[in-house]
């Protein structure tokens, strides 16, 4: 998979994401918007993180998540469970975390705006994303 931004883009993006085999891949990287595709693996997370100067846009296509988010990282007072065809939206400046509750991988889409990951950004493992906690 490349990322094909900025030009023209069609994707199936659930054949996409469900294909995807990495921890997170650029697909489409644009001036003011990004799309992701991510596998987390059963028991791992997205990583802790807040994105202070935009929103975000996630849908799991496979698997089940504990979805988590707060105003500071040490207080999650959201908890929600979220699977297959869910649509999770976080507000900019919140922290959150997408953990994998499920016993199969969890594949996911996300969409920045704008965007937040180098273009052409691959992290095969979490291991690989600086950012990830």
């Amino acid at each position: 998979m490349n990322d094909n931004g900025p030009k023209p883009y069609v994707v199936n993006i659930e054949e996409a994401t469900l294909q995807n085999e990495t921890f997170r891949t650029a697909l489409w990287t644009g001036v003011n918007l990004q799309l992701t595709v991510m596998s987390i693996q059963p028991g791992d997370d997205v990583g802790l993180e807040a994105h202070d100067d935009h929103d975000q846009f996630l849908r799991i296509e496979q698997g089940q998540a504990l979805v988590k988010m707060g105003d500071t990282k040490d207080d999650l007072d959201f908890e929600h469970r979220a699977e297959d065809d869910d649509a999770i939206f976080v507000p900019a400046g919140k922290w959150h975390n997408i953990i994998n509750a499920g016993s199969e991988p969890l594949k996911l889409y996300s969409i920045y705006a704008p965007a937040e990951h180098e273009h052409g950004t691959v992290h095969q493992t979490k291991s690989d994303d600086p950012e990830a906690s």
